[in-house]
Protein backbone atom coordinates (compact mmCIF):
# COMPACT_ATOMS: atom_id res chain seq x y z
CA UNK A 1 0.00 0.00 0.00
CA UNK A 2 0.94 3.61 -0.76
CA UNK A 3 1.58 6.35 1.97
CA UNK A 4 -0.62 8.88 2.97
CA UNK A 5 0.26 12.44 4.69
CA UNK A 6 -2.11 12.91 7.21
CA UNK A 7 -2.05 17.23 8.02
CA UNK A 8 -4.18 17.50 11.58
CA UNK A 9 -3.54 14.01 12.48
CA UNK A 10 -4.09 14.61 15.88
CA UNK A 11 -7.23 16.17 15.43
CA UNK A 12 -10.38 14.17 15.85
CA UNK A 13 -11.41 13.92 12.35
CA UNK A 14 -7.05 13.19 11.56
CA UNK A 15 -7.25 10.65 14.34
CA UNK A 16 -10.19 8.84 12.74
CA UNK A 17 -8.48 8.69 8.99
CA UNK A 18 -4.89 7.65 10.48
CA UNK A 19 -7.20 4.88 11.90
CA UNK A 20 -8.84 3.90 8.89
CA UNK A 21 -5.53 3.83 6.85
CA UNK A 22 -3.84 1.53 9.04
CA UNK A 23 -6.38 -0.73 9.04
CA UNK A 24 -6.04 -0.88 5.17
CA UNK A 25 -2.74 -1.24 5.31
CA UNK A 26 -0.97 2.59 4.73
CA UNK A 27 1.73 3.49 5.65
CA UNK A 28 1.08 6.70 7.28
CA UNK A 29 3.28 10.35 7.86
CA UNK A 30 0.98 12.13 10.90
CA UNK A 31 1.93 16.00 10.75
CA UNK A 32 1.13 17.92 13.70
CA UNK A 33 2.25 21.56 14.53
CA UNK A 34 3.69 20.47 17.98
CA UNK A 35 4.68 17.17 18.20
CA UNK A 36 5.55 16.93 21.41
CA UNK A 37 1.80 16.52 22.58
CA UNK A 38 1.15 13.64 20.33
CA UNK A 39 2.99 11.23 21.11
CA UNK A 40 0.48 9.26 21.50
CA UNK A 41 -0.39 8.82 17.44
CA UNK A 42 3.28 6.60 16.97
CA UNK A 43 2.61 2.94 16.03
CA UNK A 44 3.59 0.65 13.86
CA UNK A 45 3.31 2.13 10.55
CA UNK A 46 3.09 5.66 11.54
CA UNK A 47 5.87 8.12 11.35
CA UNK A 48 5.02 11.76 14.00
CA UNK A 49 6.57 14.41 12.00
CA UNK A 50 5.83 18.49 12.72
CA UNK A 51 4.30 19.87 9.85
CA UNK A 52 2.82 23.74 9.00
CA UNK A 53 -0.66 23.05 6.40
CA UNK A 54 0.40 26.68 5.23
CA UNK A 55 3.94 26.29 4.72
CA UNK A 56 4.75 25.24 1.20
CA UNK A 57 8.37 24.00 1.43
CA UNK A 58 7.35 22.09 4.51
CA UNK A 59 4.38 20.47 2.84
CA UNK A 60 6.42 19.49 -0.57
CA UNK A 61 9.44 17.76 2.23
CA UNK A 62 6.97 15.98 4.00
CA UNK A 63 4.71 14.58 1.74
CA UNK A 64 7.11 13.57 -0.91
CA UNK A 65 6.82 9.94 -1.88
CA UNK A 66 3.09 9.71 -0.58
CA UNK A 67 0.62 8.82 -3.05
CA UNK A 68 -2.32 11.32 -1.51
CA UNK A 69 -2.42 13.86 1.16
CA UNK A 70 -5.49 14.70 3.75
CA UNK A 71 -6.05 18.16 5.47
CA UNK A 72 -7.72 17.87 8.16
CA UNK A 73 -6.52 21.14 10.52
CA UNK A 74 -8.20 23.35 12.11
CA UNK A 75 -7.05 26.14 13.74
CA UNK A 76 -10.17 26.28 16.15
CA UNK A 77 -11.75 23.78 18.63
CA UNK A 78 -15.11 25.70 19.56
CA UNK A 79 -16.63 28.86 20.45
CA UNK A 80 -14.97 28.70 24.23
CA UNK A 81 -12.03 29.61 22.12
CA UNK A 82 -13.03 33.01 20.87
CA UNK A 83 -11.71 34.42 17.24
CA UNK A 84 -8.99 36.73 18.66
CA UNK A 85 -6.13 34.45 17.07
CA UNK A 86 -8.07 33.63 14.33
CA UNK A 87 -6.66 34.04 11.09
CA UNK A 88 -9.29 34.77 8.64
CA UNK A 89 -7.04 33.66 5.53
CA UNK A 90 -5.90 30.11 7.22
CA UNK A 91 -7.61 27.71 4.99
CA UNK A 92 -6.98 29.87 1.97
CA UNK A 93 -2.94 29.65 2.64
CA UNK A 94 -3.78 26.18 3.76
CA UNK A 95 -5.38 25.64 0.22
CA UNK A 96 -2.47 27.35 -1.57
CA UNK A 97 0.20 25.98 0.40
CA UNK A 98 -1.02 22.71 -0.24
CA UNK A 99 -1.95 22.96 -4.22
CA UNK A 100 1.65 23.74 -4.77
CA UNK A 101 3.63 21.33 -2.00
CA UNK A 102 2.27 18.87 -3.37
CA UNK A 103 2.55 19.13 -6.94
CA UNK A 104 6.12 19.55 -6.15
CA UNK A 105 6.19 16.81 -4.58
CA UNK A 106 4.31 14.19 -6.95
CA UNK A 107 1.77 13.73 -4.77
CA UNK A 108 -1.67 13.69 -6.74
CA UNK A 109 -4.59 13.02 -4.56
CA UNK A 110 -5.96 15.96 -1.70
CA UNK A 111 -9.04 15.11 0.55
CA UNK A 112 -9.76 18.05 2.11
CA UNK A 113 -12.44 17.50 5.25
CA UNK A 114 -15.17 20.17 4.86
CA UNK A 115 -17.77 22.30 7.18
CA UNK A 116 -21.21 21.62 7.42
CA UNK A 117 -21.88 25.41 7.21
CA UNK A 118 -21.05 26.31 3.87
CA UNK A 119 -23.89 23.85 2.49
CA UNK A 120 -26.93 25.48 0.71
CA UNK A 121 -30.09 25.08 2.54
CA UNK A 122 -33.60 24.67 1.09
CA UNK A 123 -33.87 27.80 0.01
CA UNK A 124 -30.69 27.96 -1.53
CA UNK A 125 -28.76 29.57 0.66
CA UNK A 126 -25.58 28.97 2.74
CA UNK A 127 -26.60 27.39 6.55
CA UNK A 128 -23.87 29.73 7.80
CA UNK A 129 -26.72 32.94 6.82
CA UNK A 130 -29.18 31.72 9.05
CA UNK A 131 -28.83 32.69 12.63
CA UNK A 132 -31.69 30.39 13.59
CA UNK A 133 -29.43 27.14 12.38
CA UNK A 134 -26.57 28.33 12.78
CA UNK A 135 -24.65 30.50 15.78
CA UNK A 136 -23.50 33.43 14.14
CA UNK A 137 -20.94 34.17 16.96
CA UNK A 138 -18.66 30.68 14.51
CA UNK A 139 -19.56 32.90 11.34
CA UNK A 140 -16.13 33.87 11.29
CA UNK A 141 -14.56 30.76 11.32
CA UNK A 142 -17.44 29.30 8.65
CA UNK A 143 -16.76 32.03 6.43
CA UNK A 144 -12.48 31.32 6.87
CA UNK A 145 -13.08 27.92 6.07
CA UNK A 146 -15.26 28.69 2.82
CA UNK A 147 -12.59 31.01 1.56
CA UNK A 148 -10.97 28.11 1.56
CA UNK A 149 -13.51 26.31 -0.31
CA UNK A 150 -13.52 29.32 -2.97
CA UNK A 151 -9.71 29.08 -3.73
CA UNK A 152 -9.89 25.21 -3.95
CA UNK A 153 -12.73 25.64 -6.61
CA UNK A 154 -10.69 28.73 -8.34
CA UNK A 155 -7.22 27.13 -8.81
CA UNK A 156 -5.76 25.53 -12.03
CA UNK A 157 -3.90 22.86 -10.26
CA UNK A 158 -2.93 19.51 -11.27
CA UNK A 159 -3.87 17.94 -7.95
CA UNK A 160 -6.87 15.95 -7.90
CA UNK A 161 -8.50 17.75 -4.91
CA UNK A 162 -12.27 16.90 -3.10
CA UNK A 163 -13.36 18.22 0.11
CA UNK A 164 -15.21 15.93 1.84
CA UNK A 165 -18.32 17.76 4.07
CA UNK A 166 -19.42 15.77 7.25
CA UNK A 167 -23.01 16.83 9.33
CA UNK A 168 -22.84 19.56 11.94
CA UNK A 169 -22.30 16.95 14.66
CA UNK A 170 -20.21 13.99 14.33
CA UNK A 171 -20.51 11.27 16.35
CA UNK A 172 -16.98 10.70 18.09
CA UNK A 173 -17.97 7.66 19.87
CA UNK A 174 -20.19 6.44 16.84
CA UNK A 175 -18.97 2.50 15.66
CA UNK A 176 -17.43 2.07 12.26
CA UNK A 177 -20.11 0.97 10.09
CA UNK A 178 -18.22 1.56 6.22
CA UNK A 179 -21.58 2.65 5.15
CA UNK A 180 -22.12 6.09 4.20
CA UNK A 181 -24.01 8.02 1.39
CA UNK A 182 -22.75 11.20 -0.88
CA UNK A 183 -24.83 14.29 -1.63
CA UNK A 184 -23.89 17.47 -3.12
CA UNK A 185 -24.00 20.85 -2.07
CA UNK A 186 -27.05 20.90 -0.52
CA UNK A 187 -27.65 20.14 3.19
CA UNK A 188 -27.96 16.35 3.11
CA UNK A 189 -31.05 14.59 4.41
CA UNK A 190 -29.07 12.95 7.70
CA UNK A 191 -27.70 14.52 10.07
CA UNK A 192 -26.03 11.64 12.07
CA UNK A 193 -21.79 9.84 10.88
CA UNK A 194 -19.37 9.44 12.47
CA UNK A 195 -15.65 10.26 12.75
CA UNK A 196 -15.00 6.42 11.85
CA UNK A 197 -17.47 6.33 8.98
CA UNK A 198 -16.02 9.89 7.54
CA UNK A 199 -12.75 7.83 7.87
CA UNK A 200 -14.24 5.41 5.69
CA UNK A 201 -15.29 7.62 2.71
CA UNK A 202 -11.72 9.95 2.66
CA UNK A 203 -9.78 6.38 2.27
CA UNK A 204 -12.63 5.54 -0.60
CA UNK A 205 -11.78 8.08 -2.30
CA UNK A 206 -8.24 7.75 -1.52
CA UNK A 207 -7.98 3.91 -2.77
CA UNK A 208 -11.19 4.67 -5.74
CA UNK A 209 -11.55 8.11 -6.82
CA UNK A 210 -14.48 8.61 -7.57
CA UNK A 211 -15.12 12.37 -7.28
CA UNK A 212 -12.83 14.70 -8.70
CA UNK A 213 -12.07 18.73 -8.01
CA UNK A 214 -15.60 19.55 -5.94
CA UNK A 215 -17.32 19.21 -2.60
CA UNK A 216 -19.57 16.28 -1.40
CA UNK A 217 -21.73 15.98 1.11
CA UNK A 218 -21.24 12.67 3.22
CA UNK A 219 -23.62 11.00 5.93
CA UNK A 220 -25.44 8.00 6.80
Amino acid sequence: MGGIVIFGAGGRAGRAVTAEARRRGHRVTAAVREPGGYGDLVADGVTLVRGDVTDVKAISAIARGHDAAVHAVSPFSGPEQGFADLDPEFFVKAADALLHGLAEAGVPRLIVIGLFANLQDAHGRPVMDDPSVFPPEIRPFALAHTAGLDRLRAADTVIDWLTLTPPALLDAAGARTGRYRVGDDTVPPSAHLSYADLAVAALDEIETPRHHRTRVSVFT
